[in-house]
């Protein structure tokens, strides 16, 4: 397959978590408005996730739970998964999830894996269902994946229809119509 970028993978990884530093660190600003060129063991900040991984790799720090699956979210989700506004916490909801869960709370895959069965089968139905004016209001809720997800449920559904309502039933391959060479 070769390698390549995935820009969603790349743009989940932007995501900011809590940090605590376990040593100090020479050299590093991470405060624009400090005068300080190092950070103090014991010391929390937020950092990106991609350079968070690597710096919790070398034990510098530990990782702490995002705000975007705190306590509250998880309880809202539980209460009703469906009305949560994922996107405004985090929009790669998801995948972000799967990420940082090995690094900080395992929990976090199981509140990922929990949120997205119990919105799977609503974004589906809302795809195949809603009028454009009220699918615009669903989609500032939806997260990066469940976008997708929406996107390719209504242009199944739009071949589908197109099918129904009269489209080619049967196709002819294109490497059916060709002439064999005649054999010399």
């Amino acid at each position: 397959m070769g390698d390549y970028y995935d820009i969603d993978d790349i743009l989940a990884e932007e995501d900011f978590v809590p940090v605590q530093f376990h040593k100090a660190v020479n050299g590093v600003k991470i405060d624009e408005s400090s005068e300080r060129g190092f950070v103090e063991q014991d010391s929390k900040a937020e950092l990106p996730f991609w350079l968070a991984r690597g710096l919790h790799l070398q034990q510098a720090i530990s990782i702490k739970v995002p705000a975007c699956f705190n306590r509250n979210t998880r309880l809202e989700i539980e209460a009703d998964a469906g009305s949560v506004d994922l996107r405004s916490r985090c929009s790669y909801f998801y995948e972000f999830g799967c990420k940082v869960a090995p690094y900080c709370d395992k929990s976090i895959g199981l509140l990922v894996s929990y949120a997205f069965k119990a919105r799977y089968k609503e974004v589906l139905y809302k795809s195949h269902t809603k009028a454009f004016a009220a699918a615009s209001k669903i989609m500032t809720f939806l997260t990066k994946e469940e976008t997708n997800l929406y996107e390719a449920a209504q242009s199944s559904m739009a071949a589908f229809r197109k099918w129904r309502m009269g489209g080619p039933r049967l196709q002819r391959a294109s490497i059916l119509g060709r002439k064999r060479k005649p054999a010399e």
